[in-house]
């Protein structure tokens, strides 16, 4: 695996939200040195700090998934932070948040599987797959548990699936959402996804039926539930959503905002800590085999040089690796040849996730 930046899946909140990316500071110096505003404001960026790990949220409905990452974000104080992999506001689930150098990690976690737990409502197709959508096809007929079931094959596996005409793809350098706000008719081009699980859970009544999927990267479930309606005949669209697996993370590292809020505000009052909240940088590393070196290597890998590994006990193995010192994160790396070559270097200075937080994960 290529391990790459994560740059892209940083929020943009991490920039000041206030910043005038039109102005020219040279041409009202005096104002902008005595404007309060402007002042508070550059206090505020300074006194962030240096945050590292994980926070699993589980997010509410209603909020999307930049609002989440500000809200995270303010919470601690932190100065970078971002999501792995957005969660539509009608949802709610695990939104994995990255802090610090936790988002140089973000690749890994969007790779992993996803799990949902969704309900489908029968009778209505809608323009964006789910209740905020506009009605185009409605249909009196209502499916079997028995005619759903017997679809389910047909939606697992490696499929082609055409994505929600309300989606982040881009056309032409435009997202297809704001192009189907605009009016514009979208045609995305199918793509191959892969279903690995997808069962029926309970038919509620006539109208609704809820259904589990365990699905890879790039799945779109509002579309599962478009598609499986059209092909049934009665046409369908997602009424409730949770996603209840991001890669390694799972519901039992999810926490509700609330309880964060209130361990934020004990950990102000001097009771307790804000590392609590946190789970590690390298949990996001779960799948990736770890090496650990001496003190003298991790030196030069700190400096980005790379290092030989000779003897007994060098690894015949090849491929990216997480590198430890002393049960501390370095590095990651690509190993081969008995040659390690650092990719990503690891500053974990600042907050970072208590050690209790790992054993609560064994």
């Amino acid at each position: 695996m290529t391990v790459t930046t994560a740059n892209g899946a940083i929020d943009a909140q991490s920039r000041d939200a206030n910043e005038n990316i039109f102005s020219d500071p040279r041409s009202e110096p005096r104002r902008a040195n005595n404007d309060p505003r402007a002042n508070k404001q550059q206090q505020t960026k300074r006194d962030r700090r240096d945050v590292h790990g994980w926070v699993v949220l589980d997010k509410p409905i209603g909020m999307t998934s930049t609002q989440a990452v500000a809200v995270v974000k303010r919470l601690f104080n932190a100065k970078r932070a971002g999501h792995a992999g957005t969660l539509d506001p009608l949802a709610s689930g695990g939104l994995p948040i990255a802090l610090g150098e936790a988002t140089k990690t973000v690749p890994f976690v969007m790779d992993g599987r996803k799990r949902y737990r969704f309900t489908v409502c029968w009778g209505e197709e809608r323009d964006t797959d789910d209740t905020e959508g506009r009605v185009i096809q409605t249909s009196e007929l209502r499916p079997t548990a028995e005619a759903i079931s017997a679809l389910l094959p047909r939606f697992t596996g490696l499929i082609e699936q055409i994505p929600p005409q309300y989606s982040a793809i881009k056309v032409q350098g435009e997202r297809a959402y704001d192009l189907a706000r605009d009016g514009e008719k979208v045609e995305l081009a199918p793509r191959p996804v892969e279903i690995h699980h997808l069962s029926l859970v309970e038919q509620v009544d006539s109208n609704r039926s809820v259904f589990d999927a365990e699905c890879g990267k790039g799945t779109y479930v509002r579309a599962l539930a478009r598609d499986i309606g059209r092909i049934l005949g009665c046409f369908g669209h997602i009424c409730a959503l949770r996603r209840t697996l991001v890669g390694p993370f799972t519901e039992a590292d999810m926490i509700l905002l609330e309880e964060l809020e209130a361990l934020c505000n004990r950990a102000a009052s001097g009771e307790g800590s804000l590392a609590d909240a946190l789970l590690p940088v390298e949990t996001a590393l779960d799948d990736i085999p770890a090496l650990a070196v001496t003190r003298a290597d991790a030196a030069r890998l700190h400096r980005g040089q790379a290092v030989l590994l000779r003897g007994r006990d060098a690894p015949n193995s090849s491929g990216t690796v997480y590198v430890t010192v002393a049960g501390r994160l370095l590095a990651l790396a690509e190993l081969g040849n008995g040659e390690l070559i650092p990719k990503r270097v690891f500053n974990l200075t600042g907050l970072v996730a208590s050690s209790g937080r790992n054993d609560e994960r064994v």
